[in-house]
């Protein structure tokens, strides 16, 4: 009945069975745990009629024009710019800190001679992770790196990862810069949008094929069966002779062989205002202050009309497997050693692939993980046909 199978309707598991069923004509069943396509993007309207993200803000932002142009197939833009503030010592201010930050929050004499340093030492329109400015010698860059570490870093990495930022890998802490530039944008690749009907839409238009079969609400060792000693699979009780696509944590498919994999999840409220608007951008982190990390305003991103608006405010916690969903691997050395494991273990079957942010373990943008997923269509499933 099939050719392929594919867990997870996630952007990994939807873009390779798009391009399995229409360039290579093969019939495809994706097999999805929760009752909607989507994963994590998956988007929808609430009693307001304001279109939300079920699981927190996805702003999507590439500089691969390979990337954009594929999922423009399956929707319009809306071009949009993130923008952040962070609330420090009660004002709020851009983030990524950046040169507009340091003059909001210094005296003028203070902040001239920083932003003249920054630049004499790492040039303008770079970013510097933090833990690489803390090493400078100079003691006003020194000053500059442990303000921003104490009140713009630490307290909001200690929230959403539960550990200090030391303790991650530089791949984590590398994603929170100090920004040598007047640019207020979250982002700067060049192709940056939000798809102008949702998420949702452009799943729907992408898996609307008729190669392409999808079970909801459904776990898949319920119909799929994998032995582990032979490599062979059984589908509804039937052998499965063609290749499986796994998007899931790599430690569940394998039983926690070797121990769970560590990952953070989040809790999110929603909060309905009747009024236009509530912040005035589309994110406001808190890295000191309160118990959640940030609240996001989905009008900024989407640019609906509404005299009505929706929140959403973000909570850390831990993961427990059955309780609750694995959001972001926590990449430290002996987590990465652990799928190290795993990533050896799935490296015996000829007939299984792994890709996306829980079956590498990965700490994945969407766009790269559409990236990720052409390449391996490209070189190894269509190659092998």
């Amino acid at each position: 009945m099939f050719d392929y199978v594919i867990i997870g309707t996630g952007f990994a598991g939807s873009v390779l069975a798009e391009r399995i069923a229409t360039q290579l004509n093969k019939k495809v069943l994706m097999i999805e745990k929760r009752n909607h396509i989507g994963g994590n993007a998956y988007d929808s309207y609430d009693s307001q009629g304001i279109l939300i993200h079920n699981y927190g803000p996805h702003i999507f932002h590439t500089k691969v024009k390979k990337v954009w142009d594929y999922l423009s197939n399956f929707t319009d833009w809306h071009l949009y710019h993130h923008k952040v503030l962070g609330v420090i010592d009660g004002q709020k201010v851009p983030i990524p800190f950046n040169l507009n930050s340091i003059n909001q929050v210094f005296p003028k004499n203070l902040a001239e001679r920083l932003e003249k340093k920054l630049i004499e030492n790492f040039g303008y329109n770079k970013k510097v992770p933090i833990l690489k400015l803390r090493e400078v010698e100079d003691t006003d860059l020194k000053f500059l790196a442990d303000y921003i570490y104490e009140k713009v870093f630490l307290g909001y990495t200690t929230k959403q990862w539960g550990v200090t930022p030391e303790e991650l890998d530089p791949s984590v802490t590398g994603r929170v810069p100090v920004y040598i530039s007047r640019d207020d944008r979250y982002f700067q690749d060049p192709y940056q949008g939000m798809p102008k009907e949702g998420y949702t839409k452009l799943f729907e238009r992408m898996l609307d094929h008729g190669n392409i079969k999808i079970l909801l609400n459904t776990d898949y060792k319920e119909v799929l069966q994998f032995n582990f000693e032979t490599g062979e699979a059984n589908l509804f009780g039937q052998k499965f002779r063609g290749p499986i696509i796994y998007t899931g944590p790599i430690d569940y498919f394998f039983d926690y062989k070797f121990g769970q994999l560590p990952y953070r999840s989040l809790n999110f409220v929603f909060e309905q205002f009747n009024q236009e608007q509530v912040q005035e951008v589309g994110t406001v982190n808190y890295p000191n202050d309160y118990n959640f990390t940030r609240i996001t305003e989905f009008k900024h991103l989407t640019n609906q009309s509404s005299d009505k608006t929706t929140t959403v405010k973000e909570f850390s916690q831990e993961y427990i497997p059955g309780e609750n969903i694995p959001y972001y691997p926590i990449k430290n050395e002996n987590n990465l050693e652990l799928y190290r494991l795993y990533k050896e273990e799935a490296r015996k079957y000829d007939n299984l692939i792994f890709i996306g942010r829980l079956a590498e373990y990965q700490y994945y943008d969407m766009d790269m993980v559409v990236a990720k997923a052409l390449r391996v269509f490209e070189e190894r499933i269509n190659k092998a046909v």
